[in-house]
């Protein structure tokens, strides 16, 4: 049972490592900072829109410690989506799962800058998404990813991954101490086809606010 558990450890270490490769922080006008995710090598990065709700100019902070300026190419407050754009190329990119596949009981890792801790993880389980949130949907006209995990300010925007590193919402509030809310990545994909006109996919890696939830 140990050797089943020190794998399991070492796997999903392995699936952060290279997921924190495509996450960047985000910050706003005010030195506000969240968090956003490589969308596609050439410098597409999507994030939450109350992450850069407070104004530009915008900056992005990549893994490797380079900084730049970015453009905010669409934004979606009532899906509390943003796409920006960097000029930068040869980034790695995440992989888009489909939440549709999500169910209860899968285990799922947040990534973010938590109270500015930097490439920050934490883990649970999916406690229900889509139809299956019956009370988050008729209270904000919007479906969701539900997960039973720690979800604090500075994880907004990040990506909420499955065990094989694929991405299947992004962060973006808590609605309770123990219950993080995510938007699905099936969401995030219909966004970036309306916004830019088609869904970007990623390439292969290389080496209004709900009263009884609180944004992250």
């Amino acid at each position: 049972m140990s050797i089943l558990l020190q794998q399991l450890n070492e796997d999903l270490a392995s699936v952060v490592t290279d997921v924190r490769r495509s996450l960047v922080q985000v910050m706003d006008a005010r030195g506000g900072a969240g968090a956003g995710t490589i969308w596609h090598g050439d410098g597409l990065i999507v994030t939450n829109a109350h992450v850069i709700a407070r104004g530009e100019p915008i900056r992005v902070a990549l893994p490797d410690g380079r900084t730049f300026p970015a453009k905010v190419l669409a934004r979606d407050r009532e899906q509390d989506l943003a796409a920006l754009a960097i000029d930068a190329t040869g980034l790695p990119t995440v992989q888009p799962g489909d939440s549709r596949h999500l169910h209860p009981g899968q285990w799922v890792m947040a990534l973010g800058h938590p109270w500015g801790i930097v490439d920050a993880v934490t883990g649970g389980i999916v406690i229900g998404a889509g139809k299956e949130l019956v009370e988050l949907e008729a209270a904000t006209g919007r479906n969701w990813v539900a997960v039973s995990l720690h979800l604090r300010p500075g994880h907004s925007g990040g990506p909420l991954v499955d065990v094989h590193g694929r991405v299947v919402g992004i962060n973006t509030m808590m609605t309770g101490p123990d219950v993080g809310v995510a938007v699905p990545v099936d969401a995030v994909k219909q966004f970036l086809k309306r916004a830019l006109g088609s869904v970007v996919p990623a390439p292969p890696r290389e080496a209004d606010e709900p009263s009884a939830a609180q944004y992250v």
